[in-house]
């Protein structure tokens, strides 16, 4: 029987990670899983059910019962069955699932579903502990980063907020993301770190898929 790969890439916001691994993911036939987005998710339910982000016993329910899917082809978020691929994107669900993912009971809940997933096929995960927590002995792990400014410029395209705003709050979900006591954002000591300041999409992509089929020895035929 052929092996699972799983392909774990962290980092810091706007280094790029959903955008390389929805594509690294498509290029390979895996499963593209957004980590991020079941927070998003969680954060979205909490909202709806005005559940406080204080409320750390609830989000943990929450947490728990959310029935979250990736769906094949379309890269669709489904929470409890319901397309939310568009809804986890607002302002208001991004402020919060900063939030939401500081409880410590809701990431061990996430992470448990996360390997679910891996566990049943090969998979693309991104996110910010996956080569540490999730997936400590993921067969390729990847930590991409930029420059705060160049991050900042890519986050503004994406949202037309002023670039010096989109800025201080990169610059503030850093130090959130690094200096949590649960599953700090950190390179994990096997990672391969892949600076993609100054390069193009199609640039990042080609060194990393030129990475994964060297220690996977071309990886599609080896999975299941």
């Amino acid at each position: 029987m052929s092996k699972r790969i799983t392909i774990a890439i962290d980092g810091p916001a706007g280094a790029g990670k959903s955008t390389l691994a929805r594509r690294i993911a498509a290029k390979l036939g895996f499963v593209y899983v957004d980590t991020g987005a079941m927070y998003r998710a969680v954060a979205l339910w909490a909202l709806r059910t005005n559940v406080a982000p204080s409320d750390m016993h609830r989000l943990e329910q929450l947490a728990n019962a959310a029935h979250i899917e990736f769906a094949p082809g379309d890269n669709a978020v489904l929470l409890n069955s319901e397309n939310v691929t568009d809804a986890i994107r607002t302002p208001e669900v991004s402020q919060t699932a900063s939030e939401v993912s500081l409880v410590p009971a809701v990431r061990r809940a996430l992470v448990e579903k996360q390997r679910e997933i891996g566990g049943q096929v090969s998979v693309v995960m991104e996110g910010r502990d996956i080569g540490t927590v999730v997936f400590p002995e993921a067969t390729v792990k990847i930590f991409l980063d930029a420059l705060p400014e160049e991050r900042a410029t890519r986050r503004a395209n994406e949202s037309a907020l002023p670039a010096d705003l989109v800025e201080q709050q990169i610059r503030e979900r850093d130090q959130r993301d690094r200096g949590r006591a649960e599953s700090p954002l950190v390179q994990a000591p096997d990672a391969i770190y892949v600076d993609t300041t100054g390069l193009t999409i199609d640039e990042v992509e080609a060194a990393i898929l030129k990475i994964i089929r060297d220690r996977t020895s071309n990886g599609r035929e080896r999975t299941q």
